[in-house]
């Protein structure tokens, strides 16, 4: 698979340390984007860039993860790309909004780089 045709995957967080993990565990397979805030990673899907899931933080300054999946989830240009939190907060009531939301998945940190390429491949399998 070339470069260019490896699906395309946004990170979204605003810790430096684990952007650079997650794009360190996903480069060999995938292409990624990187957002250190909500509002830039809606502003990279607005300009049409071409992404295939979302690994999204819950906790960030501006607008949270919930609210940045919210808007994805509302605009039909971008609803239908798999957003995957990616998250500390690990309580039941955390992970039923994130799905109410429309997540299609919800991973606690630290994440397990199995678990991780595993719910990664079968969301972008299903898409």
């Amino acid at each position: 698979m070339t470069v260019l045709s490896r699906p395309t995957i946004l990170i979204v967080d605003d810790t430096p340390d684990n952007i650079t993990l997650l794009s360190n565990l996903l480069k060999d397979k995938y292409n990624t984007k990187i957002a250190n805030n909500g509002s830039t990673a809606l502003q990279i899907l607005a300009g049409g860039a071409k992404v295939d899931l979302i690994l999204l933080d819950v906790m960030m300054p501006d607008i949270d993860g919930y609210e940045t999946c919210r808007r994805i989830k509302s605009d039909p240009r971008t609803s239908g790309i798999p957003v995957i939190f990616l998250t500390a907060k690990a309580l039941p009531e955390d992970e039923a909004l994130g799905r109410q939301l429309g997540a299609a998945d919800y991973l606690s940190k630290p994440v397990n780089p199995v678990t991780l390429f595993s719910r990664v491949s079968q969301h972008i399998l299903a898409k």
